[in-house]
């Protein structure tokens, strides 16, 4: 198993605006080898981090998905005995059907061990999954290794993967579990870091757009009866819908009625109290 660190540094990729703790976290995970648990609210940019990592690093990502009733064995490896079993019953394939082996596919941390060259692997929301789960794939993590009792066959990692964890906080992760990680907390951006973001998807944004739309959008995630708060993507979809509007103009956003509010707010409780909100207190 290779055990090296990689020489270069991310710094942030693309679309990806990072500040210098975030960069930080990220390239210490990497030199001590350790899983990145990344939490904070939807949107903040958990998922896409990784993403970043990979492309700024030129590594594959590989996205483990995990979900509620998810068993560690299907993120490793899955033994397709129904192939098998119709392979043996009609004879009518390449396969032999006495080599289990040829059965075997490999689940995404088993894809990550097993490839060619270093990949990131981004364990999302792992918070979805038992507190069994959590702590048996952080063994498998550490041990870089794992048995297929079907073969008896153990499969070691030919390559260390860089491995980012993402939690939504929906419920809380074992001691245990957080002991084996590094911890990062990704606020949702200030006003500041915003417009950064704003800047990079759109770099010759009309100054007065940009203003009145990220402004107005801070004012409505304060609402209190929202319940889904609009996160970054919403923000950046919306500012997209407003320049391809060709009846806009950022110079009288003052008016009461803001365009395009199906675009921030996906629920219908939450779409009606930003209408009764804009509707008493317009755009400023």
């Amino acid at each position: 198993m290779e055990n090296k660190t990689l020489n270069s540094k991310f710094s942030g990729a693309g679309q990806y605006v990072l500040d210098d703790e975030l960069a930080s976290i990220v390239n210490i995970s990497i030199a001590l080898e350790m899983p990145l648990l990344l939490k904070g609210e939807p949107g903040t940019g958990k998922t896409m981090l990784a993403h970043a990592i990979a492309e700024s690093l030129k590594m594959p990502l590989i996205v483990l998905n995990v979900k509620s009733s998810m068993k560690l064995v299907d993120a490793l490896y899955q033994y397709d005995t129904l192939t098998r079993l119709n392979d043996s019953r009609f004879g009518d394939s390449s396969r032999d059907v006495s080599k289990i082996k040829d059965y075997i596919k490999m689940g995404k941390i088993g894809q990550s061990f097993t490839s060619d060259i270093r990949t990131v692997l981004l364990i999302d929301e792992i918070d979805k999954a038992d507190t069994d789960f959590q702590d048996d794939m952080l063994d498998v993590l550490d041990q870089m290794e794992f048995d297929i009792i079907e073969i008896d066959k153990t499969i070691p990692s030919t390559h260390r993967p860089v491995i980012i964890i993402t939690s939504n906080a929906k419920k809380d992760l074992s001691d245990p579990f957080l002991g084996r990680c590094n911890f990062h907390h990704i606020a949702f951006p200030d006003l500041e870091m915003m417009r950064k973001v704003v800047k990079v998807h759109f770099p010759d944004i009309d100054s007065n757009l940009m203003e009145s739309a990220v402004s107005t959008f801070y004012k409505l995630r304060k609402i209190d009866a929202i319940e889904k708060k609009p996160a970054t993507r919403e923000l950046i979809n919306w500012i997209r819908a407003l320049k391809t509007d060709p009846d806009f103009n950022p110079k009288i956003l003052a008016k009461r009625d803001i365009p395009f509010l199906g675009v921030l707010f996906k629920k219908s409780q939450d779409y009606k109290q930003a209408v009764d909100f804009t509707n008493r207190h317009g755009f400023f």
